[in-house]
């Protein structure tokens, strides 16, 4: 800190001239400013070039533009301004501390308009209203054309960095403009007080320049190639030392003096281009001969880390001045006119910017190309719905909560606006860290080191998602629990579950939105007899509710001492409720940083903002793709995942299949479908690609030649996971808008609820379930539904489910349906029996395990478009347990909830059967 410390104290600010999008997110930049090291911030096209063209910090911004149909201008005016706000933001805290004397960040406009006056003001007023922060200053370069730019911009009170000054003659014209500028305001009546300029003169390339032109000079002989090699490196400081003489005879006259009574500024000396080009020369040359007060030096990464390790300091500037007029002086007698040399140090320079400007479009626009391709068939109409939603205002109606959106309907726009505080969950849910990190320590102190949550649809899948991608050995120092996710009524996961929570050092998490959801219910029975058998009335204190306020569990939980009820946002949907308590809890109890967690999807909330036009908005191009897919057939969204990522399938298939399964439309999300050949899938479809090692890239590359649309999102940190609850949470909202269904609202799961409960009550009626006769028998398989031809005469169960696949039409999809235990082994058989129906019918798979997916897919089943040849599995199960107080056994209740979806699925008309199966048939069949 000591040569920083010390600059400041004669009146140097040093400056970075540097800008990248991993030095604004990854805390670096910001690290920088703390430490009193950088006091602003410059960018340049060279600068951009290197950060846009040359890494890929850059590319998950730009590809939703990209898919948008945005040109590479646009573009990269989106992401310099984008990058330019959150600099000056970083800033801003510095500018206000120095009352605008520091804390700038300067922008430069187009290179390609340096020899016009005219547009350079005009881009030079179109980036100051867009940036909109006090604290930025437009680069404007000091050619001919651009000294009235300049004159006029400090008129109109626009901060400006003049750069390209290489010239004497050219900086006191500079000086001129800004004086003259700030005596218009004055004489206008206009404040001048909050104006600030710097004027940047280069250094380095005048050396490099210059010793060019000496080299030849001491190959000859006698005193002329001597003087040539004593002036070899001398020319740029002599030149910036004549500058800074002139800048103080300037700012020290009555003109200046007069407008600086009215509170006016110097405009300071900023040494720009400041690296050594010659490595014999000391790598912070530039730095230590040019201190002096009023100036500024920008430093490139490498000099500002020299410089830090040994600078030192000194008041440089004023030293030898006669001795700077000699070196000029003697540079003449060579026959090198400085004159010549700095005309043609700035036409270099305007073209050197022009090129490096030339060469980042040309990188933007490859990467763009690229990134369109992926669309395949959908590449022009994406451009034109994003161009739509962006007439409608999409993403300012969203957050304004606009129900018209989606309906039409008075209930059901009353609903919508219930139903919206997702949008906010990444700032709200702050509230709610200190009681998590307090219980969660608590926990962890008296020694629990298990987490059972017992949850259904959206109170279990998110933190499920969190604990398979976050967690387990990916949490870092962090002490957490381990989680398991209970959410099936099926009686050996139940045992199985048991099995695993030790009870001395588990804590129950009961998550329910109502509080009054029945497999939650007769989870939390059977787990509180356990418990209340083995803790009496300490019972409660291993268990924490999630609810919303007022349910009966909120009231139940309280009754029966529960260690702490954590009180949702009832404004939240279960399916959107990933970043609100019923997300967060989980994973404050794995140990995951829940301030990180909040910290991303906050970052991905202000890229879904309503202000940020819908091109850019990652979550609106991407419903914008999904939607429009939706609507030129391409209905079935296939995720194909690296191992990552795999996980992310089942929360996105409730997300999407219960938003948009309604009304006789809806997007079928395809998840961990077993991979075939690019050449086999059908054109009806859209394929997303959640890549971190890129084990499919060559599938996905070879889907994209054949035309189909590919969404690739790339990622190998865990933590992104809430950034993309958010993005897929907006899409869905999005897409569910275009295709013309209300997305929040799930009418068919209270029907098949409404069958269940009948179902059940039968039963405590009559001590049986009422099952239908079967369709087809034999021995002791049985098939249930409604006869299709061809069944009462098939011989063998794979002759039967070959002719019900024979009902398929284009367009279908396959849904298996089993009401069986949710483990690898009975997976494994299931997803063989998808590639099995794969092959026989070229249709898309889906593999669903009841009740769980009753939460999810079960409402595009019942509500969206009559596409589904639905196969439902049971069997009898190898143990069973009671559901303490219920009079019925967990059996019971599955078999009740499988009856009940059949029952409602062909009530729909659906074509769907069920396979009843004995145990000991389950793997020889399966």
């Amino acid at each position: 800190m000591k040569p920083f410390d010390d600059l400041l104290q004669i009146g140097q600010s040093i400056w970075y001239d540097n800008i990248q999008r991993s030095l604004l997110r990854n805390g670096e930049l910001a690290n920088l400013i703390a430490a009193g090291e950088i006091r602003g911030i410059t960018s340049n096209p060279a600068i951009f070039n290197n950060a846009i063209a040359k890494s890929s910090d850059y590319d998950t911004a730009l590809t939703p533009m990209a898919w948008a149909g945005w040109t590479a201008d646009r573009i990269f005016h989106q992401l310099s301004l984008e990058d330019i706000r959150e600099a000056a933001d970083l800033f801003r805290p510095l500018y206000e501390e120095t009352q605008g004397r520091d804390g700038y960040v300067s922008l430069e406009v187009n290179p390609f308009l340096a020899h016009d006056t005219q547009d350079t003001l005009r881009e030079a007023r179109q980036l100051w209203r867009e940036v909109n922060r006090p604290n930025l200053m437009i680069k404007i370069p000091a050619t001919k054309e651009g000294i009235p730019a300049i004159r006029e911009a400090i008129a109109e009170g626009i901060n400006v960095n003049v750069t390209l000054i290489f010239s004497l003659k050219r900086y006191a014209e500079v000086m001129d403009a800004y004086l003259t500028g700030l005596e218009r305001r004055v004489a206008a009546g206009l404040p001048v007080h909050s104006i600030a300029s710097v004027a940047s003169f280069f250094v380095s390339r005048v050396d490099t320049k210059v010793d060019g032109l000496l080299a030849e000079l001491t190959q000859s002989d006698g005193t002329r190639a001597e003087l040539a090699q004593q002036l070899v490196g001398k020319a740029a400081i002599a030149n910036a030392r004549l500058a800074y003489s002139q800048f103080m005879e300037v700012f020290s006259g009555k003109r200046f003096q007069a407008l600086q009574a009215q509170g006016a500024k110097v405009q300071r000396p900023l040494w720009a281009s400041t690296s050594t080009k010659n490595p014999r020369y000391r790598d912070v040359m530039y730095v230590e001969e040019l201190i002096g007060p009023d100036t500024v030096n920008t430093v490139p990464p490498q000099t500002l880390s020299a410089f830090r390790d040994h600078g030192c300091v000194r008041l440089s500037l004023t030293e030898n001045a006669d001795e700077s007029r000699k070196v000029l002086n003697d540079l003449e007698s060579l026959g090198i006119s400085m004159e010549k040399v700095t005309q043609e140090l700035e036409q270099e320079g305007v073209k050197a910017f022009a090129d490096a400007f030339a060469s980042l479009l040309k990188a933007i626009d490859e990467k763009r190309s690229a990134a369109q391709a992926c669309l395949g068939v959908l590449r022009s109409s994406v451009a034109v719905r994003v161009e739509e939603l962006e007439r409608k205002n999409l993403a300012e109606r969203l957050h304004a909560h606009d129900p018209s959106l989606w309906t039409v309907d008075k209930k059901g726009q009353e609903e919508i606006t219930k139903r919206m505080g997702w949008l906010d969950a990444p700032k709200n849910s702050l509230a709610l860290l200190p009681e998590i990190t307090s219980v969660t320590e608590d926990l962890l102190q008296e020694g629990y080191t298990h987490a059972l949550l017992l949850g259904m649809g959206g109170s279990s899948l998110a933190p499920e998602v969190f604990r398979e991608i976050c967690g387990l050995g990916r949490m870092g120092d962090r002490e957490g629990m381990d989680l398991l996710i209970l959410d099936s009524t099926d009686p050996v996961q139940v045992q199985q579950a048991e099995a695993w929570s030790d009870f001395d050092h588990t804590v129950y998490i009961v998550s329910s939105k109502s509080g009054s959801t029945s497999e939650v219910n007769a989870l939390f029975q059977y787990f509180w007899d356990k418990a209340v058998r083995a803790a009496g009335d300490r019972a409660g204190l291993h268990f924490v509710a999630v609810t919303d306020p007022g349910t009966s569990l909120e009231k139940l939980a309280i009754e029966r001492n529960f260690r702490k009820v954590f009180l949702a946002d009832a404004s939240v949907g279960g399916r959107n409720s990933a970043l609100t308590a019923f997300g967060l809890v989980p994973a404050g109890f794995l140990g995951l940083d829940l301030e990180c967690i909040l910290q991303r999807s906050s970052q991905m909330a202000r890229e879904c903002a309503a202000d940020v036009p819908a091109g850019r908005n990652p979550g609106v191009v991407l419903g914008a793709i999904l939607g429009q897919a939706a609507l030129e057939g391409r209905d079935k969204v296939t995720f194909l995942a690296d191992p990552l990522w795999k996980p992310m399938g089942a929360w996105l298939e409730q997300l999407i299949a219960e938003s948009s399964g309604k009304d006789g439309k809806g997007i079928l999300p395809v998840d961990d479908e077993p991979i075939q050949n690019a050449s086999w899938y059908s054109q009806d479809r859209v394929f997303v690609y959640l890549k971190s090692d890129g084990g499919l890239s060559t599938l996905a590359s070879d889907l994209v030649s054949l035309g189909h649309p590919v969404l690739t999102f790339e990622s190998t940190d865990c933590y992104d996971l809430p950034a993309e609850f958010y993005r897929w949470e907006i899409a869905t909202a999005v897409a569910c808008s275009v295709i013309g269904v209300n997305s929040f609202d799930q009418p068919d799961v209270q029907d098949n609820k409404d069958r269940t409960a009948n179902k059940i009550k039968q039963f405590q009626e009559s001590g049986h379930l009422d099952e239908p006769l079967p369709i087809w028998q034999k021995d002791e398989v049985k098939v249930f539904g409604k006869p299709f031809e061809g069944c009462d005469s098939a011989q063998t169960l794979d002759e039967l489910t070959n002719r019900f696949l024979e009902l398929a039409r284009k367009g279908d999809y396959v849904a298996v349906n089993a009401y069986l235990p949710r483990n690898h082994e009975i997976r494994e058989r299931l997803q063989r029996l998808r590639k099995s129906i794969q092959m026989k019918t070229g249709l898309p798979t889906t593999l669903g395990f009841g009740p769980r997916f009753l939460h999810s897919t079960g409402q595009l089943h019942k509500g969206g478009s009559n596409e589904g040849l639905f196969i439902q599995i049971t069997t009898d199960p190898e143990v069973d347990l009671e559901i303490p107080g219920a009079g019925m056994t967990f059996g019971t209740l599955e078999r009740a909830q499988a009856l009940g979806d059949l029952e409602a699925l062909l009530a729909r008309e659906r074509r769907a059967i069920r396979i009843h199966l004995p145990v000991r048939l389950l793997e020889k069949i399966l």
